[in-house]
């Protein structure tokens, strides 16, 4: 039996494309390196006179979310660390507005582009370079122009602008061939004339601010996907714990009288939206009396939950329960964690931590391009 219903705000515009964007112009090589003051990660405030005593100054255009920048991130934090001592200072600019960022645009990450997020990420990956924030300001950025994350500029002890491009010619370090910033590094530091000056940076576009229209364009969309919930017994729910989807699947069991599961719920409905168009879905699974399915129909379409909806078919509800965990105390919210081959990788009985489940989730997805 299937009960559906569509979500209010049918009129939410089905084009998502901005107004079209001026692109910044990248530093031409000779030029000067652009001031800028921006707020790190560690609670201080940047500037280019605090990098003065540096012999190259590297300045690394970077995000949270992107899974090149990402795939990045070690390469970075050993130069680094190798070439500090040598005269070399890096710095990592996000010049993303995490308010011109879609949650489709999230699939590959735990983490968006705010500031507090910015935290999070340098903690828990070790940077070990000042990472600064720049947000919906985006002037520096627009100063340096680059055209996407990462994107890196070297600037030598007059901070005059002598490489510009990527960091080398491979996202995936087993194919990386050419070290292209390394040998700026070392070219500048030798007193020699840089290899290659420019290269093409690739990578995620920049999300430069102004884009927040078309973000809600997008919300609102989603605000119009049809919400449903079916009736699920006992079959329907060992079917449910199998997992033969070939997919990585998250179950929620929940209930609209428990208060921890209303709570995070929204954190759900988030995370499916992130990563739906990967080898992902998302279940949720209420454990209501049947009677109550209109009130958990409602409750559902309130929170656009147009993700795949059950509810118990039956009164008995720990014959349910132990039709999909023999081991499950009954206790909600229950939330597990699914791979294809039918393993929990992740399990939370009572209220979960979002960045923990999306940490498992970005970790678990089998089709991840770096393996």
């Amino acid at each position: 039996m299937r009960i559906g219903t569509l979500a209010a705000g049918l009129a939410a515009c089905a084009c998502l494309a901005g107004a079209a964007e001026e692109p910044a112009k990248t530093l031409e090589i000779g030029a000067r390196a652009p001031d800028f003051r921006l707020e790190g990660v560690d609670g201080r405030r940047y500037t280019l006179r605090d990098f003065a005593p540096a012999k190259v100054l590297v300045v690394v255009f970077t995000c949270n979310h992107c899974p090149t920048a990402q795939n990045y991130e070690d390469r970075l934090k050993a130069i680094a660390g190798e070439y500090r001592p040598k005269g070399v200072a890096v710095v990592a600019i996000s010049p993303n507005d995490e308010n011109s960022v879609r949650l489709d645009e999230l699939g590959y990450t735990d983490l968006s582009d705010s500031f507090a997020e910015m935290k999070l990420r340098a903690k828990h990956r070790g940077f070990n370079y000042p990472y600064l924030y720049e947000g919906d300001r985006t002037g520096v950025a627009r100063a340096y122009g680059p055209t996407a994350t990462p994107h890196a500029f070297v600037f030598d002890a007059a901070r005059k602008l002598r490489y510009v491009g990527r960091i080398d010619d491979s996202e995936r370090v087993e194919y990386a061939r050419v070290p292209d910033l390394r040998r700026a590094l070392d070219a500048l530091l030798a007193g020699e004339p840089v290899p290659a000056e420019k290269t093409k940076a690739f990578g995620c576009s920049i999300k430069w601010a102004g884009k927040a229209d078309s973000v809600k364009q997008f919300m609102a969309r989603l605000a119009a996907e049809p919400v449903a919930v079916e009736m699920a017994d006992a079959e329907a729910l060992r079917a449910l714990r199998r997992n033969d989807s070939g997919k990585l699947r998250l179950v929620n069991f929940w209930a609209t009288w428990c208060g921890p599961c209303v709570t995070e719920f929204p954190e759900l409905v988030t995370m499916n939206r992130m990563y739906r168009r990967r080898a992902f879905e998302m279940v949720t699974v209420a454990a209501n009396f049947p009677d109550e399915q209109k009130e958990v129909l409602e409750f559902l379409v309130k929170q656009q939950a147009s993700n795949r909806n059950l509810l118990f078919a039956a009164t008995d509800k720990y014959k349910l329960m132990e039709a999909f965990d023999k081991d499950w105390n009954a206790a909600l919210p229950y939330t597990v964690l699914i791979g294809p081959d039918g393993r929990y990788l992740f399990q939370a009985q009572g209220s979960l931590d979002p960045l923990e489940l999306k940490r498992a989730i970005v970790k678990a997805l089998k089709e991840d391009r770096f393996k």
